[in-house]
């Protein structure tokens, strides 16, 4: 027995289920990159506002690649369990807010349908970094933002849209990048700009572009959490997502039209999310890869592993509460110490079992917003940022490709700067100016030297 529509009321009392009429729900929202993340955030807070009577919000999800999530949860009508786990207690709940998945390569005519749809007013996004197709320097790499990439059904969609006289839209980022509304709204433009000019400049007047900070630790499913969930069910879920307790969503309010009432989970509503999104992207996510690739230095498989080896918890520790939170402009109430400990304590959850390997993917795609800015903003003022040089000799290490496999859309041109380069030179190769990964930090002499002794003492230390 496979969870479905069907099968909803065969579930255990203990397992919670959708309270909404689900067939009553008109399609309001199209989500690209329907993964473990959308499905255990922002469908459930969907999810929850609509168990309360908002309607109309049901999710359209689209695969810009792989068919994998079609299969999964087609078959289910779109229903899948998340389980939130903290120590020894698990919680399962069926999700109901989503409706189908689309796979783009395949079905690009409904897709192209489905953003046109009338009904629907919100398009949301968790493509990943790369997903973007954005440069070093920030710009449009256009030979990346082809026809399989995001922007050519945008631009499509949203054309169909304004023939249509249906309206804008609201995009909306969820990924982690900073300023990521702005960032969208101007790699969509420059896109638009070369095929369809007038297209960039309705999309600016009708079409909305709100900055968000998304928070919740979902590692990728396993086949033991797969089996939990069966047990627990009473029968399979083959779309099945385990998350953690603490969940967060703050976002700018700048809609075109309505918007779900996701504030009903506790969505935050702001007029500035850059606060929040640097804390998060400077604080969580910069030391989240710090835990991956010093752990995995270090032979550990899982986060609670590493933050559990003292000499890696100073590190992190560091990097959060002395690093990264002093560059974070704050706003009114937030206390980023008492953040960094309910960081520490989240890491240490080993109900998760989140891989190091998974963190460690795309590196090249994340550490410019995780570190290099916290790098810049004290290297301004003459000051080093120790913990992140320690793991940035890590990440070095780490693309070098002689360890382990490189997971990384240029781990070919980082291997190259390695063979290249060499240990003396890899690090004005990749950063500063001239820098094949990103601009926005320039190593001092210091700095180079610092990472040059941290990747020794790494090296001695695995061996």
């Amino acid at each position: 027995m496979r969870l479905s529509e069907e099968t909803l009321s065969k579930l255990p009392p203990s397992v919670q289920r959708p309270r909404h009429a689900r067939t009553e729900q008109a399609v309001g929202i199209v989500h690209f990159g329907i993964g473990a993340f959308h499905r255990a955030h922002q469908a459930v807070y969907t999810d929850v506002a609509m168990d309360a009577g908002d309607r109309h919000w049901a999710i359209v999800g689209v695969s810009l690649r792989s068919p994998a999530v079609a299969a999964q949860l087609n078959p289910q009508q779109g229903l899948f369990s998340l389980a939130t786990r903290q120590g020894s207690t698990t919680n399962y709940r069926v999700i109901g807010s989503v409706r189908q998945v689309l796979v783009a390569p395949t079905e690009a005519t409904s897709v192209l349908e489905a953003i046109a749809a009338p009904s629907v007013q919100v398009l949301t996004f968790t493509i990943t970094e790369k997903g973007y197709c954005a440069a070093a320097d920030g710009s449009l790499d256009h030979l990346l933002a082809n026809d399989g990439s995001v922007y050519r059904f945008l631009a499509e969609g949203l054309a169909l849209r304004r023939q249509r006289g249906h309206g804008g839209a609201t995009l909306l980022c969820c990924d982690n990048l900073a300023n990521n509304g702005q960032r969208l709204q101007r790699l969509l433009r420059d896109f638009l700009e070369r095929g369809d000019p007038d297209l960039a400049d309705w999309v600016d007047r009708h079409c909305a572009f709100p900055s968000s900070m998304v928070d919740r630790i979902v590692p990728a499913t396993t086949a033991a959490d797969d089996q939990a969930a069966k047990a627990a069910l009473g029968m399979d879920d083959h779309a099945h997502v385990a998350t953690e307790p603490y969940t967060q969503w703050v976002i700018e309010e700048d809609f075109r039209g309505r918007r779900p009432s996701w504030e009903i989970q506790g969505a935050e509503f702001v007029t500035d999310v850059r606060p929040y999104e640097m804390a998060k992207l400077r604080m969580l996510n910069g030391a989240h890869s710090a835990l991956a690739y010093i752990g995995l230095m270090r032979g550990y498989r899982f986060v609670h592993e590493a933050i559990a080896d003292a000499d890696i918890r100073r590190v992190v520790e560091r990097l959060m509460r002395e690093e990264a939170a002093p560059s974070v402009a704050t706003a009114r109430g937030q206390d980023l110490q008492r953040y960094a400990a309910a960081l520490l304590d989240r890491f240490g959850n080993a109900a998760l079992n989140h891989r190091l390997e998974q963190i460690a993917m795309d590196g090249s795609q994340k550490v410019p917003q995780r570190w290099l800015e916290t790098l810049a903003f004290h290297g301004a003022a003459g000051r080093a940022c120790e913990s992140i040089l320690i793991a940035m000799a890590a990440w070095l290490l780490h693309v070098r490709g002689d360890l382990r496999r490189v997971e990384d859309p240029m781990a070919d041109a980082l291997a190259e700067a390695w063979q290249q380069a060499g240990e003396g030179q890899i690090v004005s190769a990749l950063f500063g100016a001239r820098g094949v990964v990103s601009p926005v930090w320039t190593p001092s002499a210091t700095d180079i030297g610092s990472i040059r002794q941290a990747m020794k003492h790494l090296l001695e230390v695995r061996s």
